[in-house]
């Protein structure tokens, strides 16, 4: 199986490890691309200030984020697990799983990013800032940007199981599994029961939770049928929806 995740906005500081490596990456032939990105990125991010802010659309309050990108190259790198936070990581406690969970998470979490592309959580990765939503001056944009190599990469990546999408629209524009892929992916919405409304906040939360039970419980399902079941048997409310959509019921929002 494997999950594509969402990045979070916010993140961990980098730290005082050893700097990125980026031919230590996961997901090799997205190499070049990254390259691209980073490059751009770092001198975008020490050359005009304002106009880096403006085009990573960044508040006042985030200007110091422009001067982090700008030492990409020199930061210190930690896990990419320890790097994201937010509601989903929270509720996900990667650090909390026991050896077993964290091995079935180092093989079957794949993180998107506007400027990796896309890592396993255990790749050593620096703290920064830069959407999938982002246009940069001279790539454009980024889902467009990370289409090209994705549409080589991801397939090889997904091997022959089930791919469990729980990626936010801006991140699923830079790959849309196709073919057998798609016939294979599962992807979910979580709905307040009482309403049949989709949540927000707690949409994070409850996939985090998600993909934490499939982790600790060992469950390995090979398409959506047997996802549907391993996600009962584990006490979630599912409804099986239309293109491969599951609906996951939660009577409580917090």
């Amino acid at each position: 199986m494997l999950v594509l995740l969402p990045p979070s906005e916010g993140k961990a500081s980098s730290g005082r490890g050893a700097p990125l490596k980026p031919e230590s990456l996961s997901l090799p032939g997205l190499a070049g691309a990254r390259a691209a990105v980073l490059d751009e990125l770092v001198e975008l991010c020490a050359g005009d200030e304002e106009k880096a802010r403006e085009v990573l659309g960044l508040s006042e309050g985030l200007r110091g984020e422009v001067a982090k990108n700008a030492e990409l190259r020199t930061a210190g790198a930690r896990p990419a697990g320890e790097i994201y936070t937010g509601v989903l990581y929270d509720a996900l406690g990667l650090g909390t799983l026991d050896a077993a969970a964290r091995e079935r998470a180092r093989r079957s979490l794949l993180v998107f990013s506007g400027l990796w592309g896309a890592v396993r959580v255990d790749d050593r990765i620096p703290s920064y800032r830069c959407s999938m939503g982002v246009k940069l001056p001279g790539l454009g944009a980024l889902g467009a940007h990370w289409r090209g190599a994705m549409a080589s990469v991801l397939p090889e990546a997904a091997g022959d199981g089930l791919v469990l999408d729980l990626r936010s629209s801006a991140y699923a524009s830079a790959w849309k599994p196709k073919g057998e892929v798609a016939a294979r992916t599962a992807s979910v919405r979580v709905l307040h029961a009482p309403t049949r409304k989709v949540v927000s906040h707690f949409n994070k939360a409850t996939k985090g939770r998600i993909v934490r039970s499939l982790l600790t419980s060992g469950a390995e399902p090979e398409g959506r049928e047997e996802l549907v079941e391993a996600l009962r048997d584990l006490s979630y409310v599912v409804e099986e929806g239309k293109a491969g959509v599951l609906d996951v019921l939660v009577d409580e929002i917090h």
